[in-house]
């Protein structure tokens, strides 16, 4: 036999404490950051809708280290939506807790969400609160104008309080008229028919009369609940329901009929219900008002893009 030679037998050194890195500070924070992007797209959780189509629930990557929490659909990868944002200090476990939360009310139908858009991408929570210590501009300067010539702007006004309140001014197209009338951020929105700059203007003058003897409790109050409700604008719907009619793609009965709105006639000839979308867009005033609606639900201006259209949601919302 030939022998099989054994590699000479080698000497245990005991480890010491100056064999191993110090733990530090920078190490913690890398593999940190490693962890959270490592997270791609970690399915949360899954639910049907009300209209039986499924639904996913997902934690995915944002930026400088931030975590998206996402609904979409589950058979088509897309019309994803925002559950929540969570910052680069929040543990990776709140995305769970967010998503429990977050299913618990879609089963009763009272989950809130908005369309993901390219912002959400590229920005990180609350990079949006400006620096105390910057200067802001004064917001009275600012005035924005409707299409009925109407002129909005922030001022202070006395309301009978010991100090005065910050709200939003109306002027009246006549300049002949009486001074103007305090106006909600809804009313301005609805009247512009458009979020912005109302919504900027609003968060610069509530950051610049933080803890100045000015209350702000009403215009605070007015922002939270536009930037929180489900009824949005339906200026960019029109919009595009009416470019598309225009090139004879659809006309309004179909998109109606799309969207399960159907009528017949005395000799049972279903056509769609005309009167419906139009009141939806904004084109015929609801029963009992004078003008249209600026404003939609935002479950109907999805049925609407979906089915009516066949388009995604995100493109006909503001």
């Amino acid at each position: 036999m030939t022998p099989t030679l054994s590699p000479s037998p080698t000497v245990q050194r005991r480890a010491t404490r100056s064999d191993f890195p110090k733990p530090t500070r920078q190490r913690h924070v890398r593999t940190h950051q490693q962890a959270r992007r490592g997270l791609d797209q970690r399915l949360l959780g899954h639910y049907t809708d009300r209209s039986g189509n499924a639904r996913e629930v997902l934690a995915r990557p944002g930026a400088a280290g931030s975590v998206l929490v996402l609904d979409r659909d589950r058979v088509t990868l897309e019309d994803l939506r925002v559950v929540a944002h969570l910052a680069v200090d929040e543990p990776l476990e709140n995305a769970a807790l967010v998503c429990a939360a977050y299913l618990r009310d879609a089963a009763t139908g009272r989950h809130r969400c908005r369309l993901l858009n390219d912002e959400d991408l590229c920005c990180t929570p609350f990079a949006d609160q400006p620096n105390p210590h910057t200067h802001t501009a004064v917001p009275g300067a600012e005035v924005t104008v409707d299409r009925r010539g109407h002129r909005y702007r922030l001022q202070t006004i006395e309301t009978g309080m010991s100090i005065p309140e910050l709200r939003w001014w109306r002027t009246a197209e006549d300049v002949a008229a009486p001074a103007g009338e305090p106006v909600s951020v809804r009313e301005v929105i609805a009247a512009t028919e458009s979020y912005e700059p109302v919504r900027a203007l609003t968060a610069q003058a509530l950051s610049q009369h933080d803890g100045v003897e000015v209350s702000t409790t009403v215009l605070r109050c007015e922002l939270a609940r536009v930037q929180q409700s489900p009824i949005v604008l339906n200026r960019r719907l029109r919009e595009v329901l009416l470019a598309v009619v225009a090139r004879d793609e659809l006309s309004m009965s179909e998109i109606a009929v799309r969207c399960g709105r159907i009528k017949r006639d005395r000799k049972g000839h279903e056509s769609g219900e005309t009167s419906w979308l139009a009141r939806r867009i904004g084109l015929l005033p609801e029963g009992g008002r004078h003008t249209p609606t600026p404003w939609i639900h935002s479950d109907v201006l999805a049925l609407i893009a979906r089915n009516g259209l066949g388009i995604s949601p995100r493109e006909v919302e503001l």
